[in-house]
């Protein structure tokens, strides 16, 4: 009994304790609220810079690329015997050196369907798609390649990388590229936004089935590209009012010297004072060529770089199937902004504005399983530089 009564008035007690206490809530500003959570996760940062943790995934960024070098090499231009008559009969005979080519490179660029797989890679391959604006696939990839080349006996060397990332609205790319043949080396990065055109060639009539299954796209953004002054010429302050060029002074000004008073004749010396021509003749015609060339790369290597920014459109069309493949894209910078600078290349160009642009064509078709055709080849046109490559042809099978 005794139990069961401390049982009841405690049950009673709970009960008008419950019934007196009144529970209020508390309102909370929430953009305090959101501020002090916000605060809290500031505070708790690490600002240890050596604790800091770079959350890269090798692993998936190297997935799939190739690592590559080679030496690739072969004759040149045949031997040239140089006849004179000067003191009697006398040959010379002109040697070219051997044509080689030291490349290495990495690359993670999806194979696009036309193109063979290669058991390896020699650094010689016509990739032409690697121009192309759009890659197969959405996602991350990168080219980074050079090369020494010697060539017809002069050396130069190459360099191609970039990086670019994909997505269906859009692209992201930054590429650098130093051409010794074509004497053109840029560095450029573009942003542009892309649109993907759903049921391409649907609502036009007698447009042909197969290029409806193709992928075309048209971007447009922005590109900065940073270079040499192109356009800029060192000889121009040398020419004289009647167009001539003053080219004897400009030689003197570089350290030639002409003795009028040789017993033996006029002669013309190098700065190192060695005789390089006895007659004007030859003055005019051997020496004198390659000192303008020495003038020229020399004041245009000691100005600094300029900073291009262009308007950029572009498109891209892929198409591939068994017997046809078709390939293009094209980009055109129609607006160039005109900073003012002293080596701008809008100086040169009449304050006017300019094209530049570039493009490429893949186009292979089998007619049956004997006969095919092919085109390949790109084409580039920035400032007053053009490079271009190309191939075509006919393959026949015999079975």
């Amino acid at each position: 009994m005794k139990k069961f009564l401390l049982l009841l008035l405690t049950l009673i007690t709970l009960a008008a304790t419950g019934q007196d206490t009144t529970l209020t809530e508390k309102k909370v500003d929430p953009i305090l609220s959101k501020l002090n959570i916000f605060h809290n996760k500031i505070s708790t940062i690490n600002l240890d810079i050596s604790t800091l943790k770079l959350d890269v995934d090798w692993k998936k960024i190297t997935k799939f690329s190739t690592i590559y070098g080679a030496v690739n090499g072969g004759n040149s231009l045949s031997d040239v015997d140089v006849y004179s008559v000067t003191n009697g009969l006398q040959t010379e005979t002109v040697e070219t050196p051997y044509d080689y080519s030291v490349i290495l490179g990495v690359r993670k660029i999806a194979r696009m369907g036309y193109e063979p797989k290669e058991a390896f890679k020699n650094g010689q391959e016509n990739s032409f798609s690697d121009a192309s604006t759009v890659g197969k696939v959405k996602g991350f990839e990168y080219l980074f390649e050079l090369s020494y080349v010697r060539q017809e006996g002069e050396s130069y060397n190459n360099q191609h990388h970039f990086l670019r990332y994909i997505d269906d609205t859009y692209i992201l790319k930054g590429e650098y590229l130093e051409d010794g043949f074509a004497d053109i080396k840029y560095f450029e990065t573009s942003q542009r936004y892309r649109y993907k055109v759903e049921n391409f060639g649907g609502n036009i009539p007698y447009f042909p089935k197969v290029l409806k299954k193709g992928k075309l796209s048209f971007n447009i953004g922005a590109a900065q590209r940073i270079a040499e002054p192109y356009g800029y010429d060192p000889l121009e302050e040398w020419v004289l009012d009647n167009g001539s060029l003053h080219y004897t002074f400009l030689a003197l000004e570089e350290g030639y010297n002409v003795d009028f008073i040789n017993p033996e004749g006029i002669q013309y010396l190098d700065p190192s004072g060695n005789v390089v021509a006895t007659s004007t003749e030859v003055w005019e015609a051997v020496v004198i060529p390659t000192v303008l060339s020495d003038y020229a790369e020399k004041e245009r290597n000691k100005l600094k770089n300029t900073i291009q920014h262009s308007l950029i459109l572009g498109f891209d069309y892929y198409l591939y199937t068994k017997k046809l493949w078709l390939h293009s894209w094209g980009n055109l910078m129609p607006y160039h902004y005109d900073q003012g600078d002293e080596f701008s290349y809008h100086k040169y160009n009449g304050g006017e504005q300019w094209y530049d642009y570039s493009g490429g064509l893949i186009f292979g078709y089998k007619l049956d399983k004997h006969l095919g055709v092919f085109v390949e080849g790109k084409y580039n046109k920035y400032w007053n530089r053009e490079w271009h490559d190309f191939s075509f042809g006919v393959n026949y099978i015999i079975f």
